[in-house]
């Protein structure tokens, strides 16, 4: 009989060093309308990817989120179908989007179809003509995505929190209700885009396998001739947390309780931003975390809790989320409590925190590796009054956090007692876990 001696572990292999960040060729023009064009070369494959940022506010919920999806419906001289056709000749597409502070007009085409595409973009921006057909099928579509999300506990807990924390702040609300949907006409939908379908403030980010000063003069070639001053975007800061008892949500009946924790952040441009990262990290920002490795890996509460910083224009919030077992709601909100307490008071250990550096710093390399991913983060950063050029500037201030940096961070903005936090689950079940740890309010879905 042949014995096999148990194979001993073998230590993993110490981290590389951090490649420089370089940051690529771009170049930027002030269109006479107001528009700001930024280009940025990246010869990566023979593609270019556009984004247009335009500021939008949140006054019209509803048509807001009609308009975004029934934008690229049609022109004078183009039906919907018409406009995918011209964009599939040059190998490419547009989309649109909308978030609490902007719209969003992004596609791709290969180099040689940049003319057209950026053709197609100012027909729609300027001449969109909402059919009523198309609005109709659209909202109806965006209603039913609407009810089915109203129907998920994550977007339920996630509506919760935004109000508990923003109040009466136009981020408080974040989805229309279908019927606001249902009531939205083309009429309005073409006054809205009259209102505010503009290039004043607005922002275009251009990159790909182009020389920039060629992307810019084929931007102004197609756009100068689009018009409009922005009117009445302007945000409101966002109000300061205040912590108070733990807002309860009752959803009869759930088998999970989702958990969710806001904390004070500050925006990218503030000094403590790199340290903050770093931070959030240690605690719960990627799967090497302490929160993960505890009520995850340790105590298996929990599949997946993460938090990550939320940028938004009118100011910033780091937000922790977990969808944990029922039974355990009170157990894994401790733990929670327990790791934002010992890194508000303990710094992290140095071979920790390097891991967090090192991933911090390599994900903003991975980001900016693709078109794709470069021209939604020059974007990003350009709705924020941000360049390329603070991405070195962000990447050589991760690289000087020392663990005390950290911990005063994380001493200013996580501690437990500046938390609000929202739990939606069984009432009935968890109410009492919950009261044992923390004062608690309690409301209906």
């Amino acid at each position: 009989m042949t014995t096999t001696a148990p194979a001993t572990p073998r230590a993993l292999p110490a981290l590389g060093p951090t490649r420089k960040l370089k940051v690529p060729k771009q170049a930027e023009r002030r269109l006479a309308n107001g528009l700001t064009v930024i280009a940025v070369r990246r010869p990566a494959v023979p593609l270019v990817e556009l984004r247009l940022w335009m500021p939008f506010g949140r006054t019209h919920l509803a048509r807001g989120a009609v308009l975004s999806q029934t934008i690229l419906s049609g022109t004078q001289t183009h039906t919907a179908t018409q406009i995918a056709a011209e964009l599939q000749k040059v190998g490419g597409g547009l989309s649109a989007g909308i978030d609490p502070d902007r719209l969003m007009l992004s596609g791709a085409a290969l180099v040689t179809g940049l003319d057209r595409m950026l053709e197609l973009a100012a027909d729609v921006l300027t001449d969109a003509t909402y059919p009523a057909d198309w609005v109709g099928t659209e909202r109806d579509r965006l209603i039913d995505r609407i009810q089915v999300a109203q129907s998920q506990p994550a977007h339920l807990a996630r509506t919760a929190l935004l109000k508990r924390i923003y109040g009466s702040h136009p981020y408080a609300v974040q989805t229309p209700e279908p019927e606001q949907v249902r009531a939205v006409k083309p009429p309005a939908l073409r006054k809205l885009h009259a209102e505010r379908v503009h290039p004043a403030e607005a922002v275009l980010v251009l990159v790909g396998d182009v020389r920039p000063e060629r992307a810019l003069d084929a931007a102004e070639q197609a756009l100068s001739g689009w018009r409009g001053e922005t009117r009445g975007v302007d945000l409101p800061p966002t109000p300061p947390l205040e912590p108070g008892p733990l807002l309860l949500v009752d959803r009869p009946g759930s088998v999970q309780s989702s958990l969710r924790i806001a904390l004070p952040a500050v925006p990218r441009t503030h000094p403590d931003h790199a340290a903050l990262q770093l931070a959030n990290l240690v605690f719960g920002g990627y799967f090497s975390s302490r929160w993960v490795e505890n009520i995850r890996e340790d105590k298996g509460y929990t599949y997946g809790p993460h938090s990550s910083v939320e940028h938004s224009v009118a100011g910033s919030v780091l937000v922790a989320a977990a969808e944990v077992a029922t039974e355990v709601t009170g157990p894994a909100l401790l733990e929670t409590t327990y790791e934002l307490g010992r890194l508000a008071s303990l710094p992290p250990k140095p071979d920790e925190l390097e891991q967090a550096r090192q991933y911090a710093l390599g994900t903003l390399q991975l980001g900016m590796s693709t078109q794709a991913g470069l021209a939604s983060l020059t974007s990003a950063y350009a709705g924020n009054g941000l360049r390329l050029d603070f991405l070195a500037e962000h990447a050589a201030r991760l690289a000087k956090a020392t663990p005390e940096d950290v911990a005063e961070v994380a001493a200013r903005y996580l501690a437990p007692a500046k938390a609000v936090t929202v739990v939606l689950g069984d009432a009935d079940r968890i109410e009492g876990q919950l009261a044992a740890l923390t004062p608690v309010r309690r409301e209906s879905a």
